[in-house]
C-alpha cells in the first residue's frame, strides 16, 4: 500500500502539538496549506501546435517570513507530495532559524520531451501566471527536481519584465555569474556532514574511524561522502540505483569514483571494489547509515535488517512511520530530514539576503555561516530531545513548532 506523505506530514504535526499543547488556531493554520495556486500554460511547440500543461503552487505557510521551496517538472506531480513538501519547507526554514515558510510547487510535464525553446516558452509562461503571486518578499522559488540555475534565471528575467526592475532575490539557485552564492552546489551534503558533527560531540562520541554507507551518489550524497572522510571517518560504500560499490578498506579519493561513473555511466568496475546490488548499501555492518536519493528507502520490510546506529536522512522523508517508530525502540539515532538536509535552504538563503542587500559574501564566509546554522540547529534539536525524552525527529518539530508559535 503506497504511503501517502501529507499523511505522513499530518502525523509529525498532530505528535509535535500534542507534546507542545499547541494552541488551535495555530494548529489549524499548519494543518492546511494557505493557498493552493493551480495555472494553465499554453504553450506553442516548434511544430506549430499548442499544448496545455497544468502548473502550480502550494504555499504553506508564511508566518515567519517569504514561502520558499523548489519547483520540479515532472510529469506525475502528486499534489499530496507537494502539498507535504511544502509544509516541510515550513519545518525546515524555522529548524535552521531563516525568515522563511514554506512552499513548493512546479509543472506537470517530462522536460526531456521539450526542446529547449519550447521550456524556455513554458517556463517563462509559467512565470507570467506566477507573478502575481511570487516575489522577493513574497515567495522565492528554487530548482528542484528536473530544474536548475537556467530555468531559475528565465523565471527572473521575466519576473523581471512584468515589475520594471531588476530582482535577483525573486529566485534563488542562479548561476554565480547571475546573482548565485558560492558554496550552494556543496551546501545540502556540508551541511549534513556538520550536523553529524555537531550531534555525534553532543553525545561524546568521536567520528574517526567510524564506518559510512550511503545510498545515493548524486550531488548530497557524494558531497556528503568527501566531507565525512575530511571528518575522519571511513566510507565503505555508496550507491546508485543500479548497484553499490563496496570497499572494505574504505573509499580514499570520491572525485576518482565521480570520473569513473561519468565516464562508464556506472559504479561498476572501478578498481579495487566489490559491486553489490543496489539494495545491499541498506544492510551493510556500518556505524553510520546515510539514505541520499530516494524516499520511503528505509521500511518496514528492511528496518529489521538494518545494522547501522546512526542514521543520517539526508534525502526527503527516507524513512517511512513505522520503520521510524521500531529505530526509535532499538535506540537507532536518526537525524531527521529537515536538520540534516537543510544546508541547502541555509545557503538560499544566503543567496536571498546578498542578493537583496547587494552583498557578495566568499566561500569561507559561506561555509563559517552554514556551519553555525547548522550546529545551532542540532544543538536546539538535541537539547530538546533530552528535555523531553524524545526521538531527535519529534524534537526538531518541537524546535520548529515552537518557533512558529513564538511569532
Amino acid at each position: 500500500m503506497a504511503i501517502d506523505p501529507w499523511e505522513t506530514a499530518q502525523g509529525q504535526l498532530e505528535l509535535a502539538s500534542k507534546r507542545l499543547s499547541l494552541d488551535a488556531f495555530l494548529h489549524a493554520r499548519l494543518s492546511q496549506p494557505d493557498r493552493i495556486v493551480e495555472v494553465s500554460l499554453p504553450v506553442t511547440m516548434d511544430d506549430g501546435s499548442v499544448r496545455v500543461f497544468s502548473g502550480f503552487r502550494v504555499q504553506h505557510n508564511n508566518i515567519r517570513g517569504p514561502y520558499k521551496g523548489g519547483l520540479r517538472y515532472h510529469p506525475d506531480v502528486d499534489m499530496s507530495e507537494v502539498k507535504a513538501l511544502s509544509f516541510w519547507m515550513t519545518m525546515k526554514n524555522a529548524l535552521i532559524d531563516v525568515p522563511f515558510g514554506g512552499g513548493k510547487g512546479g509543472v506537470a510535464v517530462d522536460p526531456k520531451k521539450l526542446s529547449a525553446s519550447e521550456l524556455e516558452r513554458l517556463t517563462r509562461e509559467f512565470a507570467r501566471k506566477l507573478y502575481p503571486v511570487i516575489g522577493p518578499t513574497t515567495d522565492v522559488p528554487a530548482p528542484d527536481v528536473n530544474t536548475n540555475g537556467q530555468i531559475m534565471m528565465w523565471i527572473r528575467d521575466e519576473y523581471e519584465k512584468i515589475a520594471g526592475k531588476q530582482s535577483p532575490a525573486v529566485v534563488t539557485g542562479k548561476s554565480l555569474d547571475n546573482g548565485g552564492s558560492e558554496g550552494r552546489t556543496e551546501a545540502t551534503g556540508l551541511g549534513g556532514s556538520f550536523a553529524l558533527e555537531a550531534l555525534m560531540q553532543l553525545k561524546g562520541e568521536s567520528l574517526k574511524g567510524k564506518t559510512v554507507a550511503i545510498q545515493g551518489f548524486g550531488n548530497v550524497g557524494s558531497y556528503f561522502a568527501e566531507y565525512a572522510i575530511e571528518l575522519g571517518c571511513k566510507v565503505v560504500a555508496v550507491s546508485d540505483s543500479k548497484g553499490t560499490l563496496y570497499m572494505n578498506q574504505g573509499i580514499k579519493d570520491i572525485k576518482a569514483i565521480e570520473k569513473h561513473k561519468k565516464a562508464t555511466r556506472s559504479l561498476e568496475g572501478f578498481p579495487g571494489a566489490e559491486y553489490l546490488d543496489p539494495s545491499a548499501v541498506m544492510l551493510l555492518d556500518v556505524d553510520i547509515l546515510v539514505p541520499a536519493a530516494l524516499e520511503n528507502s528505509i521500511t518496514i520490510d528492511n528496518v529489521n535488517d538494518i545494522r547501522a546506529t546512526t542514521i543520517v536522512e539526508m534525502a526527503n522523508g527516507p524513512t517511512t512511520p513505522e520503520a521510524d517508530a521500531i529505530l526509535n525502540e532499538k535506540g537507532i539515532m536518526v537525524i531527521p530530514d529537515i536538520l540534516a538536509n537543510s544546508g541547502g535552504v541555509a545557503v538560499s538563503y544566503f543567496e536571498w539576503f546578498q542578493n537583496m542587500n547587494d552583498e557578495n559574501w566568499g566561500k569561507d564566509d559561506v561555509f563559517s555561516k552554514l556551519k553555525a546554522k547548522m550546529t545551532a540547529a542540532a544543538e536546539a534539536t538535541f537539547a530538546s530531545a533530552v528535555k523531553n525524552s524524545c526521538s531527535l525527529r519529534e524534537a526538531a518539530y518541537m524546535v520548529s513548532i515552537s518557533r512558529l508559535a513564538d511569532k
